[in-house]
């Protein structure tokens, strides 16, 4: 009996000796990777509930985009306009020019024709001058008077006179209505850059607003999910340090019993059409910024970068998406070919309301340029907004 007890006070000894001695916890605790963890998710939450909020700004920069856009392509519209109107008043000033030198020239002739008739009379004198429309009621009772005297030649000479002089009144005034409607042109030029300035401003302090407001949410999660991050890598390093630390304790107890099982532990180890030329070029400019109304060398808008892009292949349209959208044949979607343009807004009497372009090349993608704040990048083409494609030509 007494054998007995002895044998079992040496294997509790034994079992004692091989069990490593209770450790307290490594640092940082669960608790505080726990707590490290419930920061994460609370400040998620609050970035997620921010979400909402962010969502309605967008939707409202996206309608201030928009809005830019068509404010921009107004003004790029303007330009083209007060263009046209300085050829009309160009070409009106050149036809009065003809019609006031043909006055002119029959006025002299019927000033010969008179001082040969009244046997040379000066012609400096006051009479003289009466033969022109200048003199009223009394000089075309005068003018009457001639034709009475003078001959069928001098009659006609004088009916010329008139003719002529009428026909410079008439092209004097489409002069100065020219005139009139390039000055109106060149105003509403202002005024639609004007806006077109106002617009984009709004677009970009907005858009401002939202990045930093985004910035600042996503950068506090970051900032806790970092933190919990270390944590629980400090203390992944320190539950594997403590494991390596048990393993060697116990390594070291078994080797010195000299029992079989130190052994054991040993062993377990450790070709080009014309719209390829126009892509081609487009894609070449991928990364320069977007400016309103700038069509290059250093930045676009988006319909400067399609009229720029299709100049390489030789074909000039304007700078404005009104026209480029009539540039040449509509084409259907599922028939679309590199360098087409693509066309975004809505489809009404005005073509203003067509605001964006952008330039098809293959696979659903297109390139353009986007709005203030962007660069000339590739995007999908399908968008909602999306009204049609054209070939120009």
């Amino acid at each position: 009996m007494h054998t007995v007890k002895k044998r079992l006070l040496v294997a509790c000894c034994l079992l004692v000796a091989t069990c490593p001695p209770a450790a307290a916890e490594p640092a940082p605790s669960a608790g505080e990777v726990a707590e490290a963890r419930a920061a994460v998710r609370h400040r998620a939450e609050a970035l997620g509930a921010a979400s909402v909020r962010l969502a309605t700004a967008h939707t409202r920069l996206e309608a201030l985009a928009a809005e830019a856009g068509r404010k921009v392509e107004a003004y790029n519209g303007q330009l083209v306009r007060l263009e046209q109107a300085k050829a009309r008043h160009a070409a009106a000033t050149v036809r009065l020019k003809a019609a006031e030198a043909k006055v002119a020239e029959t006025s002299a002739a019927v000033s010969m024709l008179a001082a040969q008739s009244y046997g040379g009379m000066d012609l400096s004198n006051p009479m003289v001058g009466l033969l022109s429309d200048e003199g009223g009621v009394p000089g075309y009772l005068h003018r009457a008077g001639m034709l009475a005297s003078m001959g069928d030649e001098q009659g006609e000479m004088l009916k010329l006179v008139r003719d002529t002089q009428e026909v410079a009144a008439v092209l004097r005034a489409q002069t100065q209505e020219a005139y009139a409607e390039q000055q109106d042109a060149f105003r509403q030029a202002e005024e639609a850059k004007a806006a077109a300035r106002a617009a984009v401003d709004r677009q970009a302090r907005e858009a401002k607003l939202i990045e930093a407001e985004k910035r600042r949410l996503q950068s506090r999660v970051d900032a806790a999910r970092s933190e919990a991050e270390r944590l629980a890598r400090q203390r992944e390093e320190a539950l594997e340090r403590a494991r390596l630390e048990r393993e060697a304790r116990l390594a070291t107890r078994l080797a010195q019993r000299g029992g079989a099982a130190a052994g054991g532990w040993a062993a377990g180890g450790s070709s080009a059409t014309m719209g390829d030329v126009a892509a081609d070029w487009a894609l070449s400019q991928l990364g320069k910024p977007y400016v309103w109304a700038a069509a290059g060398p250093s930045s676009y808008d988006c319909s400067g970068l399609t009229m720029r892009a299709w100049e390489q292949a030789g074909v000039r349209i304007d700078h404005w998406t009104g026209t480029q959208w009539t540039s040449g044949p509509h084409i259907p979607l599922d028939q679309l070919r590199r360098g087409d343009l693509l066309f975004f807004g809505k489809l009404t009497s005005n073509p203003g309301d067509i605001h964006h372009v952008g330039m098809y090349v293959g696979r659903g993608l297109m390139v353009h340029a986007p709005q203030t704040g962007d660069v000339v990048r590739v995007a999908s083409m399908w968008r909602r907004d999306l009204v049609g494609a054209t070939r120009p030509r």
